[in-house]
């Protein structure tokens, strides 16, 4: 994983103080790279709030606006930011629920008990990122579509078409094939010959100089042979790891 951005909420300075400081510990700990932001109040975080938070430290109890409402908030807007709340008591905690939040702690918060909620929301984390799909926005006939990218089998160039063989479907647009080899690089995409941009996902077999795509036989060119063979090589062995 990246950069994990993370927000403490917290009106009380010192606990607000202490969480930043675990925080720090846990990211030496973990040897995982921590951004914090810190808000004195729910108002102050729900203000403009946009959806760039991973993790938000929540207190339940403070003046101006309480966690629960924040929390409930914040959810309107971003339903997969994990919430952790920081409470006095742990009936409120209870509530936390209805938010579909991760975990509470109870102060005075101990670095044990709020490590082990990170790992918990960590882990979260990582299954978000491994389920999380990609799309493609493509120009076409009468406007924009948008493409789930792991369910593309190749991209076709026919003139200056691209026709983009879905599972189900064939789709047009317009765009250059070099264009999409820079963006899907990096999804498991790779070119065959000048025609054909191939998800190696869907790679059955190579043979008589073909990749095999379901029932289509797409030439593999004698130039683009041995980098394609090496990057199908390099995505399999990716994949069995």
């Amino acid at each position: 994983m990246g950069v994990i951005r993370i927000a403490i909420v917290e009106d009380e300075q010192q606990c607000a103080v202490n969480l930043r400081q675990m925080l720090e510990c846990y990211q030496q700990e973990r040897r995982c790279d921590l951004s914090i932001a810190t808000f004195t109040d729910g108002e102050q975080i729900t203000r403009n709030y946009r959806p760039e938070y991973d993790i938000i430290l929540m207190d339940v109890q403070m003046q101006l606006m309480d966690g629960m409402t924040a929390a409930e908030i914040i959810r309107k807007q971003d339903p997969e930011v994990i919430l952790i709340f920081i409470t006095n008591m742990a009936q409120y905690a209870i509530r936390g629920y209805a938010v579909d939040a991760l975990d509470y702690v109870l102060k005075p918060v101990s670095y044990f008990a709020l490590s082990q909620r990170l790992d918990r929301a960590m882990d979260r984390l990582e299954r978000l990122e491994r389920n999380k799909t990609s799309y493609l926005s493509l120009p076409v006939k009468g406007g924009t579509q948008k493409l789930d990218i792991s369910q593309i089998r190749y991209i076709e160039s026919r003139g200056h078409t691209l026709i983009f063989h879905m599972k189900r479907e064939e789709i047009l647009s317009g765009g250059t094939m070099t264009e999409m080899e820079r963006q899907l690089a990096e999804f498991g995409f790779a070119r065959c010959n000048k025609g054909y941009l191939i998800n190696l996902a869907y790679v059955d077999a190579v043979r008589d100089g073909c990749a095999v795509v379901g029932e289509d036989m797409l030439l593999i060119s004698r130039g683009r042979k041995a980098a394609f063979l090496q990057q199908l090589t390099d995505y399999m062995g990716g994949q069995t790891k």
